[in-house]
């Protein structure tokens, strides 16, 4: 029964992501999206690898309330078409995880589809540089933890990596093209 609660909390974390445009709103989604792909881990995977995706996003979470827009600022004007883009994402990839894949980490698929499709929407969709980072940060999570998908058992590794990946992302400095 845990799964599909950790599925949808990744759901809502990313949709958070997707449909805020504040730094607190976009850090509380990030942590949330952490805490469901952290949970389907360890379900998956075991402590240590959720502990690296723990960990990575945490330091995620963290940099991204600390830089950025003030303020919640959760469904701004011009909001509509993320918000239509969440649900959408959601059915498809419920669709997709429950009824045309088998075996048993159908909430895992469907967190890491969502998370896919919503943390790159959103890296495309926006102009702001930390929260480009921070749908970079978000990705990199859902490809690691993707890595418990298949029928062998990687190690570790993938996980630390994802979890290096989102913590390191949120400090790179980015440049704005000048046309002078």
């Amino acid at each position: 029964m845990i799964d599909p609660a950790a599925g949808i909390a990744v759901w809502l974390g990313v949709s958070m992501l997707v449909v805020a445009d504040g730094r607190r709103a976009i850090a509380a989604g990030v942590a949330l999206a952490t805490l469901g792909m952290s949970v389907l881990t360890l379900v998956t995977a075991g402590p240590l690898a959720a502990a690296a995706l723990a960990a990575g996003g945490g330091v995620a979470a963290a940099r991204r309330f600390a830089s950025g827009p003030a303020g919640w600022d959760i469904l701004p004007s011009g909001s509509t078409p993320r918000l239509v883009l969440c649900i959408a994402t959601a059915i498809v990839a419920f669709w997709i995880a429950a009824g045309l894949t088998e075996g048993p980490v159908a909430s895992l698929r469907f967190a890491v589809m969502v998370a896919v499709a919503l943390a790159a929407a959103r890296a495309l969709w926006t102009n702001d540089e930390s929260v480009l980072l921070t749908a970079v940060a978000v990705l990199a999570l859902a490809v690691a933890s993707a890595a418990a998908i298949g029928p062998d058992q990687p190690s570790v590794w993938p996980y630390v990596a994802g979890g290096l990946v989102a913590a390191i992302v949120g400090w790179v400095p980015l440049r704005r093209a000048s046309a002078a």
